[in-house]
């Protein structure tokens, strides 16, 4: 899956709109929840999982997790922030870790944001390139969207922008988000600036090169 929100180009329709030089243009849709859903608990993949909570997330951990994630969807903004300031957020009370391990090893996570109204943002939901396509997608959201509703949560939201997983969106939508918002947005190409490798391959991507 790609980043739950992000800054990414496209229109929806495979074609990646250039402002100008070095730029991408984007369309990021918000969606939300705003009641728990009944639903039957969905099956557990045909895998030995264990889903945790990073009570002392690391920096370099979260580092891992967020650059292999991430890169082939073109998540970039917090491989600009530096080390104090990924541990001030990592620190955070209202900031939460969740990490999934298939057979032992780091398989995707999600971050939650909860905020004091009872808003919880889904800021990151993920997995590792090794584990797409193995039936873990709508199971790990399922279980991302059950932690954030508990305690005082009366409200979920997320964003995703087109250069994520294309199948990203219709899956917050089958797990019960509504779309509420699509906003245009216009970015510097992360690759052009050394902060994502040039070579970078994404199906919407022209190369540099």
């Amino acid at each position: 899956m790609g980043r739950a929100g992000g800054h990414a180009g496209g229109d929806g329709t495979g074609v990646v709109r250039s402002a100008e030089l070095g730029k991408l243009s984007d369309t990021v849709t918000y969606l939300e929840m705003t009641a728990k859903p009944t639903r039957p608990p969905m099956p557990v993949p045909a895998a030995k999982l264990a889903l945790m909570r990073a009570e002392r997330c690391t920096v370099s951990f979260y580092r891992y997790l967020y650059n292999v994630v991430g890169e082939p969807w073109l998540w970039y903004e917090r491989r600009l922030w530096t080390d104090a300031r990924l541990a001030e957020l990592l620190a955070r009370r209202d900031v939460e870790i969740y990490v999934l391990y298939a057979w032992g090893v780091p398989a995707g996570y999600f971050e939650l944001v909860r905020a004091a109204s009872g808003d919880t943002e889904l800021a990151y939901f993920g997995l590792l390139p090794d584990f797409i396509g193995r039936g873990f997608g709508g199971w790990f959201l399922n279980s991302a969207v059950d932690t954030a509703w508990l305690g005082s949560t009366h409200r979920i939201w997320v964003h995703t922008c087109t250069y994520d997983h294309p199948r990203a969106l219709g899956l917050y939508q089958r797990c019960g988000f509504k779309v509420y918002e699509r906003r245009p947005v216009t970015f510097d190409d992360p690759r052009v600036s050394g902060v994502l490798p040039r070579d970078l391959k994404h199906p919407l991507l022209k190369p540099l090169d």
